[in-house]
């Protein structure tokens, strides 16, 4: 199942928003430049470097975010606070998938840096 459009009215992680929000642009045309073909490649370089930092932190925060929210709702529920279970389960789930899928990350980025220090030049 493809999905063409987001429902706006619901709260999306800030990724699956981004990814989004690039879909609806892709079809715009660029506007004209003066910049040379260097110079354009070196400002979207820089653009898109900016952009993935921007991405990461922002998963990060999300990750982290997710580690808070389960551990404040494993804390509220052994104290009797009225939360119920299958939210301390399902919270404690997703904190656990954005973690691992997290790992899963930095352990490709680290695979790929190896290869490149493997690559003779």
């Amino acid at each position: 199942m493809v999905v063409s459009e987001i429902d706006p009215s619901l709260k999306y992680s800030p990724l699956v928003q981004q990814l989004a929000d690039s879909r609806r642009t892709e079809g715009i045309a660029l506007p004209k430049s003066n910049l040379g073909i260097n110079e354009v490649d070196a400002a979207t370089e820089q653009a898109q470097k900016a952009s993935f930092t921007d991405s990461l932190k922002t998963f990060i925060t999300d990750v982290d975010n997710q580690q808070k929210e389960a551990t404040e709702l494993s804390e509220a529920f052994i104290k009797g606070e009225g939360v119920d279970l299958h939210d301390v389960m399902i919270s404690a789930e997703k904190a656990k998938t954005t973690f691992t899928l997290m790992l899963e990350l930095r352990n490709k980025f680290l695979d790929v840096y190896k290869e490149t220090l493997r690559m003779q030049v």
